[in-house]
């Protein structure tokens, strides 16, 4: 057994074991440790024929299934490198990325066949043109091959890279960008290995039933649970999407023992319709992150279905986890992203990068085995983010109290989370200027009214002198050219916007202004 043969190593240990249920399927699979392993050989068996080898790049644009882990077990036996990319993207966002990573195939399900289509065309004669395209269902663009009859062909035999190493990439994992295109994470299978005995550490057990719900894509839905779980030799479940009323149905008919969600998504669960009679008693304790956890959502659950909640937090760059809060202090010290994991050093600098205080607010700065290995074909913004020490900077503003809980303040950049994903007004910013009557804008996160995504985008914006636009035009526009994610919600017209005397636009004056309308 080599580096990266994850299956092969647990189909020894505990073949029977059940490893995977996706009920995305109807009825669901059921997969053992020896099924999964010999369906990982199966498609890496395929893959060798088709011509993918150590370090090359095989997307898939995907919701969740099974599909998403062969493809990763399969590219970690052969040394190649899993590349997820966010179904939500524009399909000329995709393309960015494509012509970044320069993937050799690409897996996708029939949701976005129209996507796909248009990504294939505008590659097609070029030095990025995808060679193999694998549909998981449905018919599939011209010239596509079936994901199922293509792993069915591939060859039993057990394969393994004997070159392969710690520091080898495994997988890229997209970050949001802040200047266009996202970044490319380098997750190698070293920061693989201590994230798991941080989440290990955490609490997991080798009889563990984990949901997930996060999508894969996410460094939530490959590493948070579902590859520790693997490692470990726990049961993972999987669904396509989140659905608040399936996620309750399924903790109580498979007796889950941990859950992990955002906010938003444990909101929506307390108003389906199955909330009140849901018997969550199998649950050891529920995972929050993405934002604070508000008091009385902890004390619903608490009451009502006697769940105990942990709270973190985590990034793709650096684990993902990173920070810990006990379900003890979940209302003792709300707001708080806990104490560090035990393999992780954390800690708060100023701009000079001095260390910092208790109670001082100051960049949230990260060192420990479990950072990824930069960004991919992005060696600037790999040098750019660690320091001469070895520390990453977060980009968020961070403080500590004097019992060593952290807090995150603000973020030291302009992103703002919505409905659990960043967005950075940038992109947005980028987006709208291509628009002919737009002069100048800014985007800023405000709370959504509703209380459902966390933060919304409002974009601020003077048309230039004799043109005309109305909001739903603007927001059109931005829809063709964005993630729908990405979109803002409001556009409010002004004469002027507030600029400093460098020249740059006062963002801390607009949030002032419209985050309280």
């Amino acid at each position: 057994m080599y580096i990266g043969d994850y299956l092969g190593r647990r189909a020894i240990y505990s073949p029977a074991k059940l490893a995977i249920i996706d009920y995305g399927k109807n009825p669901e699979w059921r997969l053992t440790y020896r099924q999964m392993n010999e369906r990982a050989n199966r498609l890496a068996n395929h893959f060798k024929c088709i011509g993918i080898g150590k370090g090359d790049r095989v997307a898939i644009f995907a919701r969740d299934g099974v599909e998403h882990l062969d493809t990763f077990f399969a590219c970690a036996k052969l040394g190649a490198i899993h590349t997820a990319l966010n179904w939500r993207l524009h399909w000329r966002e995709a393309v960015g990325i494509i012509e970044t990573t320069t993937p050799k195939v690409m897996i996708y399900s029939d949701d976005f066949k129209s996507t796909i289509s248009e990504i294939e065309h505008a590659t097609r004669n070029t030095q990025h043109a995808i060679t193999n395209y694998i549909h998981i269902e449905g018919d599939g663009i011209p010239n596509s091959t079936h994901f199922e009859s293509s792993l069915q062909s591939g060859a039993t035999t057990a394969v393994t890279c004997e070159l392969l190493e710690a520091e080898d990439i495994v997988a890229l994992i997209f970050t949001g960008g802040t200047t266009g295109l996202p970044k490319a994470a380098q997750v190698s299978h070293r920061m693989i290995a201590w994230n798991t005995l941080n989440t290990v550490i955490h609490d997991v057990t080798h009889n563990d039933t984990y949901l997930n719900v996060f999508p894969m894509f996410h460094t939530g839905g490959l590493f948070v649970y579902t590859l520790p779980q693997v490692i470990f030799g726990g049961t993972t479940i999987l669904i396509r999407q989140f659905d608040p009323a399936l996620v309750l149905s399924l903790i109580e008919k498979e007796r889950v023992t941990i859950f992990g969600g955002v906010p938003a998504m444990y909101q929506m669960m307390t108003q389906a319709e199955n909330w009140e009679r849901a018997n969550l008693s199998s649950l050891r304790f529920c995972t929050s992150g993405g934002a604070p956890l508000p008091v009385p959502l902890v004390e619903k659950y608490t009451q009502e279905k006697g769940i105990r909640f942990k709270q973190g937090f985590g990034m793709t760059e650096f684990g993902p986890g990173i920070f810990a809060l006990a379900p003890e202090d979940a209302i003792r010290k709300a707001g708080s992203i806990g104490r560090p994991n035990f393999f992780v050093d954390a800690r708060v600098v100023d701009d000079n990068n001095h260390v910092l205080g208790p109670n001082e607010i100051g960049e949230l700065a990260l060192k420990g085995p479990s950072y990824s290995s930069g960004y991919f074909n992005n060696p600037k913004a790999s040098k750019d983010a660690v320091d001469a020490e070895g520390w990453f900077h977060t980009g968020d503003l961070a403080k500590y109290d004097d019992e060593w809980y952290f807090y995150i303040v603000d973020r030291k950049k302009d992103m703002f989370l919505s409905g659990g994903e960043n967005v950075y007004p940038v992109e947005i910013e980028k987006a709208l200027y291509q628009h002919p009557a737009v002069h100048m804008c800014a985007v800023i996160g405000v709370p959504d009214p509703f209380g459902k995504w966390g933060e919304v985008g409002k974009a601020i914006v003077v048309l230039k002198p004799g043109t005309r636009a109305t909001e739903q035009e603007l927001l059109d526009h931005c829809r063709a050219n964005l993630a729908s994610y990405k979109v803002p919600k409001s556009v409010v017209f002004v004469d002027a916007l507030p600029i400093s005397s460098a020249g740059k636009i006062l963002k801390r004056e607009l949030k002032e202004k419209y985050s309280i309308q």
